[in-house]
């Protein structure tokens, strides 16, 4: 969590900070093999120097990055889970609950699609 220490500090709801941190221990657990960064004021997780997922802080959301191509192969099942999206971005109400199961779903595509890549972002 240390690298993410800063950003977390400066979040000033309690609530929403401790929800961040609940996630990145998750991801933390769940994925020890990812790298930690924040890059254009985001923390974000990396795989072999290649971008696989990020997180931002709205007033009444948290702001979930997976990139488009990401977005796109499971956006039905972001549609089912109720959440509001763009190409770029899934924004999820601090009031619901957090779908850790596409969270995963998002997190696996990436890791597996851009095994082989060595770009930090897709072409």
């Amino acid at each position: 969590m240390e690298t993410f220490e800063e950003f977390l500090a400066n979040i000033e709801k309690t609530s929403h900070r401790e929800r961040l941190e609940e996630i990145f221990n998750w991801l933390d657990h769940k994925y020890p093999q990812l790298e930690k960064a924040i890059k254009w004021n985001q923390p974000m997780y990396t795989d072999h120097g290649t971008f696989i997922i990020a997180f931002s802080v709205a007033k009444k959301h948290m702001s979930v990055a997976p990139e488009a191509v990401t977005i796109k192969h499971l956006e039905e099942d972001i549609k089912k889970a109720g959440y509001d999206y763009t190409k770029q971005i899934i924004r999820i109400p601090w009031k619901s609950d957090l779908n850790y199961s596409l969270l995963e779903k998002m997190i696996e595509f990436n890791i597996e699609d851009k095994a082989e890549h060595t770009s930090f972002w897709r072409n």
